[in-house]
C-alpha cells in the first residue's frame, strides 16, 4: 500500500503547476453551499429504535440540502427502518471541509453510544493530498473511539467520492484526483476488513440526473436520497443487519 500511495501521489508532480491552477479557479467559481440547518437530529418511527451515527465531512453536515431529513443522515435513517422493520434515532457529527483528522481533533468524535455508525469522510484527505498511512491512521482512532462506547456497533463506512464521474472537475486534476482517492479508499477498505461487523460500501452505480447540487459538487436531496439507498442496499447485502 504504500507504494500504491507514493505513485498516486508522485503522478500528480508532472502536472503540479496545471492542477494548483485548476484548482484555484474552481475554488473561484464553485458556490460555496452552507451546511444543513440545526437541528441535526431525528428519528423514523418503529419498534425497538436503533441508534444511528453519520460521522463526516460537509455530507454527514448536509451541505447541498436545508435540512438533514433531506440529506444523508435523515435518508440512511429511511432505508434502515425499510430493510430492519425497526424505529431508527438518528443524530449526525461533522464539518464542512473536515479531513479525518480535523474530525478526532475538533470534538466532532461522540460520547454516546451508536448502534450503527456510518463514516462519510476521505473527500477532503484526498484533495489536500493526505498520505494512505496519515489517513487510515486517522479512521482506525475513529474507529476504535466508536466501538470503545459500544462493543458491538455495527461499523459502516463509504467508498470515496466517485471523482472520475465529477463534470465539474478537469482534467488533469479529474484523473489525478480520483487516483490518488482510490489509494486512500484501498488503504481502508483494509482497515475496515480487520474489524468485525464492518462493512466499506462498493463504488456506486453511475449519478443519476439530479444527483449534484448547484455546486455540481455535493448531493442534492435526490443524490442523498440515492446514495443512501445504495449504501443501506449494499451493507445488507453483505450480512450487515441479519
Amino acid at each position: 500500500m504504500p507504494r500504491i500511495d507514493r505513485l498516486s501521489r508522485v503522478a500528480i508532480l508532472p502536472v503540479a503547476p496545471v492542477v494548483w491552477r485548476q484548482g484555484r479557479e474552481l475554488r473561484k467559481v464553485t458556490p460555496i453551499l452552507p451546511e444543513a440547518e440545526q437541528p441535526w437530529t431525528g428519528s423514523v418511527a418503529g419498534p425497538d429504535p436503533l441508534r444511528l451515527l453519520v460521522l463526516g465531512d460537509s455530507t454527514a453536515a448536509g451541505v447541498g440540502v436545508t435540512r438533514q431529513e433531506d440529506g444523508l443522515p435523515g435518508n440512511l435513517a429511511r432505508a434502515l427502518h425499510a430493510h430492519t422493520g425497526r424505529g431508527v434515532d438518528w443524530v449526525s457529527r461533522g464539518r464542512s471541509g473536515a479531513t479525518a483528522r480535523d474530525v478526532i481533533t475538533e470534538g466532532h468524535l461522540p460520547a454516546e453510544a451508536a448502534d450503527i455508525l456510518f463514516l462519510s469522510i476521505g473527500a477532503n484527505d484526498a484533495l489536500g493530498l493526505r498520505t494512505t498511512s496519515a489517513f487510515v491512521k486517522d479512521v482506525r482512532v475513529i474507529l476504535d473511539h466508536v466501538r470503545s462506547l459500544n462493543p458491538r456497533t455495527t461499523l459502516l463506512m463509504s467508498s470515496l467520492p466517485m471523482f472520475h464521474r465529477f463534470a465539474l472537475l478537469p482534467e488533469p486534476l479529474r484523473g489525478r484526483l480520483r487516483r490518488h482517492s482510490l489509494a486512500l479508499e484501498g488503504a481502508a477498505r483494509l482497515l475496515v476488513a480487520d474489524y468485525d461487523d464492518a462493512h466499506m460500501s462498493m463504488d456506486p452505480p453511475p449519478y443519476t440526473d439530479g444527483f449534484f447540487a448547484t455546486d455540481e459538487f455535493h448531493p442534492s436531496a435526490s443524490g442523498y436520497r440515492d446514495w443512501a439507498t445504495f449504501a443501506i442496499d449494499d451493507a445488507a447485502s453483505a450480512g450487515m443487519f441479519r
